[in-house]
């Protein structure tokens, strides 16, 4: 297709705040109040067809002193059309929550609760948003660039296992 991007831009033109395309890769910066509708469209539109969240990941702007200092990063693709479209949405680090995805892509599930126990960003809307790589008492965010690479962590007990269990 080669112009998802600019079709985007066209529908919601004060929701997409920026667009680029770099060698078949289409990207579209996003407001976060509009990603539900932009994602709505995105995935029942016949033009974009995109059936399959492949990604979503977080990303850490401190170090280039990005403002807002996070982007929720998504990456979809249409099996149909076989075409891609990256969506990435900014957002604070004092209001760092994003609308969930889990409705239109279960798959949206486990790579939320990745972003949010690594960088810390909330998903609102999500069904089961526990940690999903570190235990539950683990303070802070691990993947955060100010995350102090040495801290120590409170310990955990582990359960002993019985023959009964």
């Amino acid at each position: 297709m080669g112009n998802l991007h600019i079709q985007l831009k066209e529908r919601f033109p004060d929701a997409v705040l920026e667009t680029h395309a770099h060698k078949g890769d289409e990207t579209a910066l996003v407001k976060r109040e509009s990603l539900l509708a932009i994602a709505q469209l995105l995935k029942t539109d016949p033009l974009f067809d995109m059936n399959v969240l492949m990604d979503l990941a977080g990303v850490d702007g401190l170090d280039l002193k990005w403002k807002p200092r996070f982007q929720v990063v998504y990456h979809f693709y249409s099996l149909a059309l076989n075409h891609r479209l990256r969506l990435k949405v900014a957002v604070e680090e004092k209001d760092a929550v994003v609308p969930t995805l889990t409705g239109l892509w279960p798959s949206a599930n486990w790579f939320e609760r990745e972003v949010w126990d690594m960088f810390g960003i909330r998903f609102e809307g999500h069904p089961d948003p526990r940690r999903i790589l570190m235990y539950e008492q683990f303070q802070g965010h691990a993947l955060r660039k100010d995350y102090p690479w040495n801290k120590r962590q409170p310990l955990i007990q582990a359960k002993a296992v019985t023959s009964d269990q």
